[in-house]
């Protein structure tokens, strides 16, 4: 994948199941965007929506949101991951809109869009959620098995074939 999105304004999303380095691609995109002199912001999705879902004051939230809103690049990984509230969604929604057709934001998630209602149960936003998330949006489908679950398996086949010549 080539930083040409960051030229005009939209979005990437990387979809797959759990292990198959959907964030370690997201942070080698970030890195080759802050060495291509674009500034950057990289944050979970836990850690984005708890911090704006934590402010109390108005103001405080719209600081928030700029800061979020501002980066040529932001990248909001593991959507999906959690369930979050209506006020998170709305949180989302709020800052992705403010990012539509002006800055690039860069998803990965585990859950096709179609499961994304079980992420934000009950929030009326979903819908307009993805539709301006995947507006002139780069998808990426990632296959493939989990690494950390592929390195486990090896890791006990070495102990057990260990465990074997030590017998013999």
């Amino acid at each position: 994948m080539s930083l040409d999105f960051l030229r005009d304004p939209t979005n990437a999303i990387l979809v797959g199941p759990n292990g198959v380095g959907k964030s370690t691609l997201a942070r080698n995109i970030a890195h080759q965007a802050l060495i291509h002199g674009h500034t950057v912001l990289f944050s979970s999705a836990g850690q984005l929506l708890g911090e704006l879902a934590s402010l109390d004051s108005d103001s405080a939230l719209r600081r928030r949101l700029r800061h979020y809103a501002a980066p040529r690049l932001l990248v909001i990984d593991e959507v999906g991951y959690l369930s979050y509230s209506n006020r998170h969604a709305d949180l989302l929604f709020e800052l992705v809109s403010r990012r539509y057709e002006q800055n690039s934001t860069l998803v990965t998630t585990n859950r096709p869009f179609a499961e994304w209602r079980e992420v934000f149960p009950n929030a009326a936003c979903v819908v307009s959620l993805v539709d301006r998330l995947v507006h002139n949006a780069e998808i990426i489908a990632i296959e493939g098995e989990s690494y950390r679950l592929k390195e486990a398996r090896e890791r006990s086949e070495q102990r057990a074939h260990q465990r074997r010549r030590a017998k013999s």
